[in-house]
C-alpha cells in the first residue's frame, strides 16, 4: 500500500470520526427535543379529549341517570344510556341497575360496541367502593376511569355509580383520531429529527474540510520535510490555532534547514580538509617512503645503535602512508565518488591470492570450492578480504579459518564469506562499534598499531556492492567463546557466459 493510500485512509478516518460525532450530537439533541415534545403534546391531547368526555358523562349521570326510578326497567336503562351518548362527545353508555335485590339489569347505548366484558375488574372494583363522607370528601362514590386497548385501537374507560341506590353507569370512549394525530405528529418529529441529522453530517462535512484542509497540508509538508526538501514551506492565512500551527511549522523548518546547511558546510569543509591534507601529505611521503626502503636495504650494515632507529623509522613511515592512504579512501565514500569497476571473479582464486600476496598461507585455512564466480571489483574485494583476515590475525590469532559459500537462488543469490578466528572473541559491548572509523578496543584487546579505520573501509566496501558484513562471537560446545567471525554478504550478480 502506498503513502498516498495510507495518507487518504488516515485523512477519511479523521473525516469520518467528525462526521459521526456531529451525527451522533445532532442525533441525540433532534430525539431528545422530538421525544419531548411528543411526550408533551401527547399528554396535553389525550388530558383535553380525557376531561371533556368524563365531564360530559359526568354531567349525563346527574341529569339523567340520577333522574330514574330506584328499579329501573331494562328499556328505561337503554334509553337513558342512548340519551347520553347522543351527545357530541361520541362515547358508549353501559347502565347498570337493579330491577330487585340482587338482580341486576343492564341497558347499553350499542350493545355491539361496549358490553361490561369490555370493563376492566380494576375499574368496576374501583367504581363501586363506597368511601367515607367527609369535609374532604362529599361523595360516596367518585369518577374513575382508565385507558385500555381493543386490538390496536386505544379507549377511554371511565365509570361511577349515583348515590342513594342509583345505576352505576360506564361510558367508553374511542381515542384512535387522537392516535392518528399522534402518528402524524411522531412521523413529523421523524422527519424533523432526520433533517436535523443530514443538516450536521452536511456542516460536519463543511467543518471537516475546513479543519482537515490545512492539516492535510501540514501533513503533507512534514513529509516532504521528512524527505529532505528543507525550502518547504506553508501558507500561512488568517489568525487562528491553525494558522499559529503553520507559522510555528515554517519557523522550524527555517531553523531546521539553516541548521542542516552550517552542518553541511562544515562537513564539507572537514572532507575537504582531510582530502587535501591527504593529498598534500602524499608528495613527501613518497620521498619518505624512498628514503626508507634505501634505509631498510642498508639497515644491516648500518651501527647497531642506529639500526632500532632506523627500523622504527621504517615501520613508521608505512604506517603513515597507509594512514594516509585510507584517509583519501574514506574521503571518496563521503564525496560519494567511490566507483564500482565490476568484473567475474571466481572467489576462490581472489582469496587465495590475497592470502599469498600478504604471506599468510601458514596461518590461514581456506574453505572454498573453485568455479564460485561472482560479478564484483575485485580491487574492492581485496581490501574487504585484507582487512577481515588481518584483523582477525591480528586480534584473534591463528588459525583462521575463511570458508566461502552461497545462499538463495536466481536475482535473490548472495555469496557468504565467513571469516573465523580463534582468540577471545569480541567483548559485548564492543560489537556495535567494531565497524566505526578509528574505534579502537584498547581496553580489552592488545593495543594496535592500526589507524583504526580497516573494518569501517571494509564495510563501505560491502555497502557499495549492495551487501554488508556482520560481527558475532562463536561459542563451542560447552557454550564458552570460541573465537569471533565475521560474515561478508555481497549480491553474486549476473555472471557473464563467456
Amino acid at each position: 500500500m502506498s503513502k498516498g493510500i495510507i495518507t487518504a485512509l488516515r485523512f477519511t478516518s479523521l473525516r469520518l470520526r467528525l462526521v459521526v460525532v456531529f451525527a451522533l450530537v445532532a442525533l441525540t439533541a433532534a430525539v431528545s427535543a422530538s421525544g419531548i415534545a411528543y411526550w408533551l403534546n401527547r399528554e396535553a391531547v389525550l388530558k383535553r379529549t380525557q376531561d371533556a368526555a368524563l365531564g360530559d358523562f359526568r354531567q349525563e349521570m346527574q341529569n339523567r341517570a340520577a333522574t330514574l326510578p330506584l328499579r329501573p326497567t331494562q328499556e328505561e336503562l337503554r334509553r337513558t344510556a342512548e340519551q347520553m351518548a347522543g351527545g357530541s362527545a361520541g362515547y358508549s353508555v353501559l347502565l347498570i341497575g337493579e330491577r330487585a335485590a340482587g338482580k341486576p339489569i343492564v341497558g347499553a347505548s350499542d350493545p355491539d360496541s361496549f358490553t361490561l366484558a369490555d370493563v376492566p375488574q380494576s375499574l368496576r372494583t374501583a367504581v363501586s367502593t363506597e368511601r367515607p363522607v367527609t369535609d374532604a370528601n362529599p361523595y360516596r362514590y367518585h369518577l374513575v376511569w382508565q385507558r385500555t386497548q381493543r386490538g390496536s385501537t386505544p379507549y377511554l374507560v371511565g365509570g361511577t355509580k349515583i348515590d342513594g341506590g342509583g345505576p352505576t353507569g360506564y361510558m367508553f370512549k374511542s381515542l384512535a383520531a387522537e392516535k392518528a394525530d399522534l402518528n402524524s405528529l411522531a412521523w413529523s418529529l421523524g422527519i424533523a429529527t432526520g433533517l436535523a441529522v443530514i443538516g450536521s453530517v452536511l456542516l460536519a462535512q463543511v467543518a471537516a474540510t475546513t479543519v482537515l484542509r490545512p492539516v492535510h497540508r501540514l501533513g503533507e509538508a512534514a513529509r516532504q520535510l521528512g524527505e529532505g526538501k528543507l525550502d518547504t514551506r506553508l501558507r500561512v492565512s488568517g489568525a487562528d490555532e491553525l494558522a499559529d500551527l503553520s507559522r510555528t511549522f515554517n519557523s522550524a523548518a527555517e531553523s531546521l534547514q539553516k541548521k542542516v546547511a552550517d552542518m553541511s558546510a562544515r562537513e564539507e569543509a572537514s572532507r575537504r580538509f582531510v582530502a587535501d591534507m591527504s593529498h598534500e601529505l602524499r608528495t613527501p611521503l613518497t620521498a619518505l617512503t624512498a628514503v626508507t626502503e634505501v634505509l631498510e636495504d642498508e639497515q644491516d650494515g648500518l651501527d647497531p645503535m642506529i639500526a632500532p632507529a632506523v627500523a622504527l623509522v621504517v615501520s613508521e613511515t608505512r604506517r603513515l602512508n597507509d594512514l594516509v592512504e585510507n584517509l583519501m579512501e574514506v574521503t571518496r565514500f563521503d564525496a560519494g565518488t567511490a566507483r564500482l569497476v565490476l568484473d567475474d571473479v571466481d572467489i576462490a582464486d581472489q582469496i587465495t591470492a590475497c592470502i599469498d600476496a600478504r604471506a599468510w598461507l601458514d596461518a590461514v585455512d581456506l574453505d572454498a570450492e573453485r568455479g564460485i564466480v561472482a560479478r564484483l571489483d575485485p580491487r574492492r574485494l581485496d581490501v574487504i578480504l585484507a582487512n577481515l583476515i588481518g584483523n582477525a590475525l591480528k586480534h584473534g590469532g591463528s588459525p583462521v579459518r575463511v570458508s566461502v559459500r552461497t545462499e538463495g537462488t536466481g536475482a535473490e543469490e548472495e555469496l557468504v564469506i565467513s571469516v573465523r578466528d580463534h582468540g577471545p572473541g569480541i567483548p559485548v559491548e564492543v560489537l556495535p562499534h567494531v565497524f566505526d572509523r578509528f574505534y579502537k578496543a584498547s581496553a580489552s584487546r592488545p593495543r594496535s598499531d592500526g589507524s583504526g579505520l580497516g573494518l569501517s573501509i571494509a564495510m563501505e566496501n560491502a555497502l557499495i556492492h549492495g551487501g554488508s558484513i556482520t560481527a558475532a562471537n562463536s561459542t563451542d560446545a560447552d557454550g564458552r567463546v570460541d573465537g569471533a567471525v565475521f560474515v561478508l554478504r555481497l549480491p553474486r550478480g549476473e555472471v557473464e557466459e563467456s
